[in-house]
Order: C-alpha cells, then structure tokens, then sequence
C-alpha cells in the first residue's frame, strides 16, 4: 500500500517536467553543410600533458571530448541522442541539478520522457566533407561548458557553427561542474559488470556568497579544467598528426577519426578559435592568460598558479595575441580570487601591447539580457574586456597601447529578453522553463543571433566560414540581397558573405533585440571586494555580493515540482541598470 503515493508523486512529476520539455526535437542547422559527430575519450597517460596535472585529478584517467565537423551531402547517419549515455543516469542527474530531489529523481528516471529521446541533428561517424578553405583545412574551435553542462549542451551553437565550415571540440570536464560525468579506468576494462570500469564525478554544487573558501573550491576547478584543455590541445594536435591514440569510446570507429589526419587548421599560431559560455568562458580566460603570460614574473610569483605549462609545449606556442576569443556570459566570479589577482590585471592576449595583436576585432562577447541587467557584473565584464583591466574604468586612450597601437574595441552585445539559458541548448529543450521562470523570449532567437556574431567575427578575422543564410536575416536591419538563391534551400548561395548589419553600432535600422554595449565609462561600478577599502566597503561591497547570490539561480537553476514561479523583473532584483 506505501507504493501508492510514490506512484502518484513520480506521476506528478512526469506531468510537471512534460511541461517542463514539450520539445521533443531541435530545428535543423542553417548552414549549407551536414553536420557529423564522433565522441571521443584518450587515456590520459597516452598524452604529453604541457603542465602538471593539479592533485585533485588523481582520479581523472581519461580526457573526453565530442567534436562536431562538416560531414558530407550523402550523410544519414544515425542520429545522436542528447542526453549522453548512460541516460538513465543523466536523467537522474539533471532532476538532482534542477533541485527536484533525491529519491524522486531516482523514481522519475525510469518514466519515458521526451528527454530520453530529444536528437541532435547530427549523423553519428559520418564522412568528413573535404575542406574548400584556401589551406585545406577546416577552421577549428574548442568550446567549453558552463555549470550544470556536458560535452552534448550546446549542440545547437556548436553544430550550426559545424554547418557553416568549422569543426567544434567540446569538453566533458570532470571537475564536478557537469551534471555528471563518467570517467572510464583504462585498467578496468576486462571487468564483467559495466560499472566495474568507470567512475562516476557528481554534480560539485558550490555557494555563491564571497569568501575566500568558496574562491578557492572555484580555483580548484579551474585547475582541472585548464590542465584539461591542455590535453585536449596535445589530444588535437594528435588527431591532426596521425598520431595513434586509443579512444575507448566503441562507439567510435578508428576510422571516423582518423579521417580529420591532416584536415584541422590547428598547427599555425594562433589559429585555434576559444569559446565558452559563463563557468566555461570564464576557464577559457584564466586558460588563455595563464598560457600567454606563463613567462610573467608576477604570474609565476602568484600565491596559486592554476596552469604552469612548459616553455616547449606546443600551447605555449598556439595561444598568441592573435587567437580568436567566443564569450558568452562570461561569468566573472571566478576571475576575481585574491590568490589569482595577476591575471585579473592583465589583458586578455588579443590586447596585448604587440603590434601583431588582433584587438577587439577578434574578440566577441555577448551578453544574456539577465547579465547585461546585473549591474555590478556588467561593469566587471567591461573591465575583464578592455586592454587596462586593473584601470578605475575603462577609457578611450586604454585602446591605445604602449607601443603606439590604437586596437578597436571588444565586440560586446546583448540579445533582449533572454536568460543565460537561452545560449545553451536548454533554452530550446525547456521553452517553458526559460519563459515563464525567467522571463526570456523566443530561444530561437538568441541563438541564432549568436551565430551570426560569431560567423561575422570569424569573416571578419579572415577566417574562412560559409555564408549566413537568408532565414536567418528575418530580425530586421537591411542588408544587401544581392547574390542570394531564390529557392529557400540553404544552399551555399541562399545567404550573404559579409553580415554588416549584426556589427551596426547605431541606433538607426538596428536588428530586432540585438544591442551593442560600449564599454567606455563602465567599470567604475565594479564592486570588486579585493579593492574595496575598509572605509568604503559597506556598502558596495554589499551590493556586489548580494548581486551575485541573487543570480545564484540564473546560473545554477534550482526548482521545485511544487510550484511554478514567475521571476520577478530583473530591474526588481537588481537596482538600477548599466
């Protein structure tokens, strides 16, 4: 008789997250290529790492990762299914993030749900499409998640980047910012039961109030991620090589792998694209600094270096001013550690006081209309963007650098009524979610306004992607039509090759929801509490920190299947606007 109620409680929940997803599918890549997949995991102990792995990631034996490429027209393929495998165990790990608790997270994960079956349009193993670039090589990015993300969440952002001509790297890191990971111990493999050879790395959720313990459980994890980023670059640089490496993911032929031998342009300084949104852009910063200034004096002398790699390894070489850097809600909590304070001070390697360096040309960064809201944040982000980082505020002489290079400024937007969501997969697989808890507006929108960004920011650096398609120009602002097919196909001509109109700065004829921030004159609201003085501590130190344990739920989204609330307008939760 105790059944029952479990039974209608599982049953009340089935209905509440039905509600939740009413997606059972995403729309297709707009780009004129097929999109492939191969998901792979190396033995860590077959790659040279560049620095020290950190001593919490005794236990990481593998570095995993799946990568998403141009596949050739004649592709149909299996398609992928989003939660990764095994899904039983990611249903039950999502239903703990999301807060629906223990012991009906276990009931709920074995009811059917759209979830269980949500596709990605991708082919799994499919043909690698020839590159037509001018170097034969398919221009190539690597992406990292963000908390509560995997190596599949933001297969939408990432995949339509592969329809247009670039092959997507995405990490599964293993510092317990995934919903859960699992780590295969490549000396377990002979053993009968399945669970025997792996590990499990659950969900690490930690508070958002600011102290020096919670800086330090951030720093830890950066230590894993950065030291995994560079395996992924020595594991790349494999593939690229020929190099035999073992994937122990079965689901991989060697062959689907070693087809992109030769086709990845990732040996040339400088020329691998970096990406991530909010926990995942924030590693992507400390990463590129810590790679780019490891001969700093100051750096070397920090009280905790997070990545020391070697002055021969081959990421000392790759990462230079000119790498292209992809922000997207940069969360900024991690960078401000006391014990890290020498990064925080420099400028990210496009604004490097060189010559050569690419300036905000090669820098895009694009903001939720959640984040452009938070205040204190806001002024943060700008300061982390600009070439004086350590400055009051950001000012129009910081661009002109030592050496008498004037660079332009940071590519920085924001798409209106969106939620950090919506640049993530979710913001299309849970539609009700971000609408009706955090207020944001057709998810299809703010990604496909990324993409437009991030393909005219690659054009505009001379990195060869396809055109953008005509439906995807439906947000308004005139362009130039001339040359575009007529018959809708998303063929290679169905679109422009240089989208003017995502760049406009001007208040005339702008794109519908799309806002371009100036960076000059912010910053001064910052609210580091590093800087802060005694004196004057109160009160904006106050501010900055209750700003940030407000957003705690825009970040890491906790929810009860009791209820189902409407957040209040970003203006109510934090004062003022930027």
């Amino acid at each position: 008789m105790s059944a029952a109620p479990d039974a209608g409680a599982a049953a009340k929940l089935a209905s509440y997250l039905s509600r939740l997803n009413p997606v059972p599918g995403f729309p297709d890549y707009t780009g004129p290529h097929k999109v492939g997949t191969v998901d792979v995991e190396i033995p860590v102990s077959e790659l040279a790492s560049p620095s020290p792995a950190p001593p919490n990631a005794a236990d990481i034996h593998t570095v995993q990762f799946r990568i998403f490429y141009p596949a050739t027209l004649d592709s149909d393929g299996k398609r992928i299914t989003w939660l990764p495998a095994p899904q039983r165990n990611h249903v039950s790990a999502y239903t703990k993030f999301l807060g629906l608790g223990n012991v009906l997270a276990e009931v709920v994960s074995f009811l059917p749900r759209h979830l269980n079956y949500t596709t990605i349009p991708v082919h799994k193993n499919a043909s690698l499409l020839d590159p037509d670039t001018p170097k034969k090589q398919w221009p190539t990015m690597v992406f990292s998640h963000g908390l509560g993300g995997n190596r599949n969440a933001y297969s939408h952002i990432v995949g339509s980047l592969a329809s247009h001509g670039i092959v997507v790297i995405c990490p599964e890191h293993r510092d317990g910012s995934s919903a859960v990971s699992f780590i295969r111990d490549p000396a377990a493999q002979d053993r009968y039961f399945k669970r025997s050879t792996r590990s499990t790395v659950p969900y690490l959720r930690i508070p958002h109030t600011e102290t020096a313990e919670n800086w330090d459980a951030r720093n830890q994890q950066l230590k894993i991620r950065m030291w995994e980023f560079g395996l992924i670059h020595e594991a790349v640089s494999g593939i690229q090589q020929g190099t035999p490496l073992t994937n122990m993911n079965g689901s991989t032929p060697a062959a689907a792998l070693d087809q992109l031998r030769g086709k990845l342009a990732v040996e040339e300084p400088g020329s691998i694209i970096w990406g991530g949104h909010s926990f995942g852009a924030a590693s992507i910063v400390q990463f590129l600094k810590s790679t780019f200034y490891a001969d700093d004096a100051q750096v070397i002398s920090m009280p905790e270096q997070l990545f020391t790699p070697a002055p021969s390894s081959r990421i000392r070489v790759q990462v230079t001013e000119k790498s292209p850097t992809i922000l997207l809600d940069m969360w900024c909590f991690p960078l401000a550690a006391a014990s890290t304070r020498r990064l925080w001070e420099l400028p990210l390697p496009v604004y490097a006081d060189k010559p050569s360096a690419i300036g905000g040309k090669g820098l895009m960064a694009i903001e939720s209309e959640t984040f452009f809201k938070w205040k204190a944040h806001l002024h943060t982000t700008a300061k982390i963007l600009s070439p004086e980082p350590s400055a009051e505020s950001v000012t129009s002489r910081a661009f002109e650098r030592p050496s008498g290079v004037r660079l332009s400024e940071p590519n920085l937007y924001y798409v209106q009524n969106s939620a950090h969501l919506n640049q993530s997969d979710f913001g299309l697989l849970f539609p009700w979610l971000t609408r009706k808890v955090f207020g944001a507006e057709e998810p299809e929108r703010a990604l496909r306004l990324n993409v437009r960004a991030i393909l005219q920011m690659l054009r505009v650096n001379e990195i060869p992607v396809a055109r953008t398609w005509v439906g995807d120009l439906i947000d308004g602002a005139h362009v130039d039509k001339l040359g575009m097919g007529e018959s809708g196909s998303k063929g290679p001509e169905d679109g422009i090759n240089d989208d003017k109109a995502i760049f406009e700065r001007s208040s005339e004829d702008r794109i519908e929801a799309w806002r371009w921030i100036d960076i000059v004159g912010l910053g001064g609201q910052a609210g580091e509490l590093q800087k802060l003085q005694p004196e004057e501590g109160g009160r904006k130190a106050k501010e900055a920190e209750n700003g940030e344990e407000q957003m705690e739920s825009e970040i890491e989204p906790h929810l009860s299947p009791q209820t189902s609330r409407t957040a209040p307008p970003m203006a109510d939760v934090v004062a003022g606007s930027a």
